[in-house]
C-alpha cells in the first residue's frame, strides 16, 4: 500500500515514571493522577498548551510529540525547571513509595504522526532509548529530593541548550555514553539532574569521551571534573622522611598520602618536577 503522507520533523519528549512497577495498585493509581494533573500544571505556567501535544501514554509515562511552533528552549529552559519544582513540592509531604520522580528525554527528528499503532520514526526509538537509560537512572538515583533528570541528544545540546548558556546552565550537563549492543544503539548524549550538582557523583557507567563534544575538545566524561585515582601508599624512607611508593602526578608536581595536602602538610623538597608533599610536623 502506498504511503501518502510523508513524516515531519517535531520535536519530542519521552517520559518516564521512576520505580513505578514497584507500586501497589493504588499508589500506581495516584501516581498517574499526579502525574497526570504536575505536567499540565507545568505546562500551562510557562505558556504551554498541553491539549495541542500528541501523546501516547504508558502508564508510567508517556511520549509526546510537539506542535511545530512550540520553542525548544520554553520546554527545556522553563517547562522541565518548573516540572521538577512542582514535583519536589509534590513529594515534600509523601513517603519515598509515594513520590513522582521522572526521567526526561528530550530530542527532535522525523515522526510519522498518523501510524496505526503509535509514532513511526527512528527519533521515536532514539529518544525512548535515552529516556530508559542506565546512566538516567542512576543520576536520579543519586538525588533523593530530585524530581527531574533530563537527558537531551547531542543536536538538542548543541543547538538550544549551547546557545542559550543563561537559561540552560550547560555547565550542569554532563556527556554520557548511552550504550545498548542488544539493539544496536551506542549514542552520546548529555545529562543532567535539575537544581542538583551532577559533578558530585562518582563516574556512571557508560559515561564516555565523546569525540563529538560540542563545546570543541574531547568531552570530560565527570561533567568538568577529570577522573583522579586513589592515593597510592606512602612509607619512610631511611631518612625517615617520606617517600612515595606510587601517586599522582599533577603536571610538574607530585602528591602522595590520602592528606598529603591539607593541615599539617609540608613540602619535601623544592617545587618542581620532584617535589614531594607529604604530612609532618614542619613549618607550613
Amino acid at each position: 500500500m502506498a504511503m501518502d503522507h510523508h513524516p515531519e520533523r517535531r520535536l519530542l519528549i519521552s517520559v518516564d515514571m521512576e520505580s513505578y512497577s514497584r507500586r501497589g495498585n493504588i499508589l500506581q493509581y495516584e501516581a498517574q493522577q499526579a502525574f497526570h494533573e504536575l505536567l499540565h500544571a507545568a505546562a500551562g505556567s510557562v505558556g504551554l498548551d498541553r491539549a495541542a501535544w500528541s501523546t501516547q501514554g504508558a502508564g508510567d509515562g508517556e511520549l509526546a510529540i510537539l506542535p511545530r511552533d512550540v520553542s525548544e528552549s520554553r520546554v527545556i529552559g522553563r517547562f522541565v525547571p518548573e516540572l521538577n519544582r512542582r514535583l519536589r513540592a509534590y513529594n515534600s509531604s509523601r513517603l519515598p513509595a509515594a513520590r513522582v520522580r521522572l526521567r526526561i528525554a528530550v530530542h527532535q527528528g522525523l515522526v510519522h504522526l498518523d501510524g496505526a499503532n503509535g509514532f513511526p520514526g527512528n527519533a521515536v526509538v532514539f529518544v525512548s532509548r535515552l529516556c530508559d537509560a542506565d546512566p538516567v537512572r542512576r543520576a536520579l538515583a543519586a538525588f533523593r529530593d530530585a524530581g527531574v533528570a533530563l537527558v537531551v541528544s547531542n543536536d538538542i545540546y548543541r543547538d538550544v541548550v549551547m546557545e542559550y548558556p543563561e537559561e540552560m546552565r550547560p555547565e550542569r550537563f554532563r556527556q554520557v555514553r548511552i550504550s545498548k549492543p542488544d539493539k544496536g544503539f551506542d549514542e552520546f548524549a548529555w545529562l543532567c539532574v535539575v537544581d542538583e550538582d551532577l559533578s558530585t557523583v562518582p563516574a556512571l557507567d557508560g559515561d564516555g569521551d565523546g569525540p563529538d563534544d560540542p563545546r570543541g575538545g574531547p568531552a570530560e566524561g565527570g561533567g568538568g571534573v577529570p577522573a583522579v585515582p586513589p592515593p597510592g601508599p606512602v612509607r619512610p624512607d631511611s631518612g625517615g622522611r617520606v617517600t612515595p611508593a606510587d601517586g599522582i602526578s599533577v603536571r610538574d608536581v607530585r602528591v602522595h598520602g590520602q592528606n598529603a595536602i591539607g593541615p599539617g602538610a609540608t613540602a619535601i623538597g623544592s617545587v618542581g618536577r620532584d617535589a614531594v608533599f607529604g604530612r609532618g610536623g614542619g613549618d607550613r
